[in-house]
């Protein structure tokens, strides 16, 4: 299972304000930080907003912060929120997909018990278990550990 680029800046940024939970960061900062375009990390953050995970302010003092505790944030939120058009293979598209093997497939329930357990493998990891601090967070993408 591979995440798309859009859900991995997701999850930097949510890791990064984790690490400074009372701090206001600038989404131009964090793009800096993590070689990313501020342009395609502002829709990312756009998204994050609109999920309740974090908040703007504008202005002098203004930047984002998380909407609740990293604590209350699960990655595999994260992930859902982020992932809405994801389908593991074409049969689980919210169309359905065009599988010539339906209805005598039987490999459709083993994906789909493989993808639950990936998910329910994130709901028990927060934000807060890996929240990353500024003195960390230079250097290329993270990966999951």
């Amino acid at each position: 299972m591979q995440l798309s680029k859009f859900t991995d800046y997701g999850l930097q940024v949510l890791m990064r304000l984790a690490g400074t939970p009372n701090q206001a960061i600038s989404t131009g900062k964090i793009a800096a930080e993590f070689q990313i375009s501020h342009h395609h990390l502002a829709k990312v953050v756009r998204h994050l907003g609109h999920g309740g995970f974090v908040t703007s302010q504008r202005g002098r003092s203004g930047g984002l912060q998380l909407a609740r505790p990293a604590q209350a944030i699960t990655l595999g939120d994260v992930v859902r929120h982020l992932e809405q058009r994801f389908a593991l293979v074409e049969c689980f598209r919210a169309d359905g997909g065009s599988c010539l093997l339906r209805p005598r497939c039987r490999l459709r329930t083993r994906l789909a018990d493989a993808q639950e357990a990936f998910m329910a493998e994130l709901d028990r990891s927060t934000i807060a278990d890996c929240a990353l601090s500024e003195a960390s967070s230079g250097g290329p993408p993270l990966a999951a550990e």
